[in-house]
């Protein structure tokens, strides 16, 4: 993120693009710029338009941005299709990350790389623009002094999905199974999946049942760090059924049948278990 006037900059590090971590960067860019700017350029990214539409057509937005940056007040301006010189400021700054922070070196850890972008900004910041002949820090004064005041609140946004719970009461979510009560819960039955990050003790995903299907809180678990990963809760469990029921049933059924069906013209029982001749051959005398 860039303040348009001054070209101060802002960026960080991460792995993933999804909605949760895209809206949880903006609230990491306005702590560092100390405020919440007018107005935010973006290109056509799903995380902010909910479809694409023809030209000189009102762009649909994304339920969760509109509801972030009316939590923030900020407008949203979004680009024409296929035009990324229309934010070129911004788009300038990758290469140069890339260049003078990324290229050449080598990092161990997701955090090593953001604190190396984090300790970038002042380094740039002090560097005197080509565009505007001014040192960045001076011109970014006039940017901040208009920045809007934060809320007292951050707006943090849920990452929703719909899944259907598997016959062993699980719900598989980014390649993860969690569990779900076996009491209340059918397979086959759709669920949503509510993911809320949490800085300090980790992400966390909520299940929910629809309103077609009861509607309701389902469980609530950590949500896993590798793929592949089980999260259960054992009492989920509770109520799930083992098979051997259904075995009994079968076998119970079959010795019924052996039983009352009569006998044969020879006076031998038929045995319902026995296997039936083949085509082409004889049965025994």
């Amino acid at each position: 993120m860039v303040l348009s006037h001054s070209r101060d900059p802002f960026c960080c590090f991460t792995t993933s693009m999804d909605l949760a971590t895209f809206w949880d960067c903006h609230r990491r860019a306005f702590a560092h710029f100390g405020g919440v700017p007018c107005s935010i350029v973006y290109d056509r990214t799903k995380t902010v338009i909910r479809r694409h539409v023809a030209p000189g057509v009102a762009v649909p937005l994304h339920p969760e941005a509109a509801a972030f940056a009316d939590h923030y007040g900020f407008t949203i301006d979004v680009l024409a299709a296929y035009r990324p010189t229309g934010k070129g400021r911004v788009e300038r700054q990758v290469n140069i990350v890339r260049d003078h922070v990324i290229a050449g070196r080598a990092f161990d850890s997701l955090a090593e790389i953001d604190g190396a972008l984090g300790a970038w900004p002042p380094i740039r910041r002090a560097q005197v623009h080509r565009t505007h002949g001014q040192v960045i820090a001076v011109r970014a004064e006039a940017d901040r002094a208009a920045l809007r005041p934060l809320p007292e609140r951050p707006y943090l946004v849920a990452e929703k999905h719909l899944r259907r719970v598997g016959k062993d009461c699980l719900v598989c979510f980014k390649a993860s199974c969690y569990s779900v009560p076996a009491r209340r819960v059918r397979p086959g039955q759709r669920v949503q999946l509510q993911i809320h990050p949490d800085p300090d003790a980790g992400d966390r995903v909520s299940i929910h049942a629809l309103g077609i299907d009861g509607g309701g809180w389902l469980a609530t678990h950590s949500r896993a760090t590798h793929r592949g990963s089980w999260v259960i809760d054992p009492a989920h469990w509770d109520g799930l059924s083992d098979g051997h029921p259904r075995h009994r049933r079968r076998n119970h059924r079959a010795n019924t049948a052996h039983q009352a069906r009569p006998a044969g013209a020879a006076g031998l029982a038929v045995d319902p278990t026995a296997r039936r001749p083949q085509r082409g051959c004889s049965a025994p005398d």
